[in-house]
């Protein structure tokens, strides 16, 4: 599926950078090898490790390699096969070193107002198990739920306007013709991730500074009260 994507987006004229993590040996561990510098010799606390290291552009070299891909690109697409509910860990390693406070997020910048506001985001996705097993109703739960924590939680909350995912279920029991048609099917995605659907999500505006949402606020604030101290008498 990388090579397909790769394929028709080169040939559409666009640029395309592929981080495959295997190959590249990439280390998923997060500790102080993410730095080049330190802020608390005593002590490694990584948030504020990452945000002196923004401060000081000291990040280690493979990190900041993979930080200027996220700036560079208009698209970014995780490729990966669905790991216990999640990230495979390699990748899950990756956005841990390399989504890093500072650079990626903190200070307010999150959600709407994340620093990468303007790009697009999307997973693309192979799933052991068959689509019912997924469903609203499967066994499995929905799938929905389950990638909530990277659309939501990764894409979302550092600005990504998020597409709606590329799923391929149970890959290893398609015919080859099904096969090819899922090859399709992803090469015409992939060539209109700018118009693609995408998943809605609340905004911060929806919020207010207690981050409450302000319908909600205005329900509870609009509730007659039970205090027994102001029933009439």
């Amino acid at each position: 599926m990388t090579r397909e994507a790769g394929a028709a987006l080169w040939g559409a004229g666009h640029e395309v950078v592929v981080s495959d993590l295997y190959a590249m040996g990439f280390n998923p561990i997060s500790d102080r090898r993410n730095f080049v510098t330190i802020h608390n010799s005593d002590s490694l606390r990584q948030q504020a490790e990452e945000t002196y290291a923004s401060e000081q552009d000291g990040f280690a070299p493979d990190i900041k390699v993979e930080m200027d891909k996220l700036f560079w690109c208009d698209a970014l697409i995780f490729q990966f096969p669905l790991w216990w509910f999640g990230l495979p860990a390699i990748l899950k390693g990756w956005v841990d070193r390399v989504f890093a406070m500072g650079r990626i997020y903190g200070g307010g910048r999150f959600y709407d107002h994340g620093v990468f506001a303007g790009k697009r985001a999307m997973c693309s996705v192979t799933i052991g198990g068959s689509a019912p097993l997924y469903s609203e109703h499967g066994l499995n739960g929905p799938i929905s739920s389950i990638l909530f924590p990277i659309n939501h939680g990764i894409f979302f909350f550092t600005g990504f306007t998020v597409i709606e995912p590329f799923l391929v279920y149970a890959p290893a029991r398609l015919s080859q013709q099904d096969r090819e048609d899922c090859l399709k099917r992803y090469r015409e995605r992939v060539l209109a991730l700018a118009s693609a659907p995408i998943l809605s999500f609340p905004k911060l505006a929806d919020y207010d500074e207690r981050r409450i949402l302000k319908t909600t606020a205005r329900a509870i604030s609009d509730e007659p009260s039970t205090n027994a101290d102001h029933a009439p008498s």
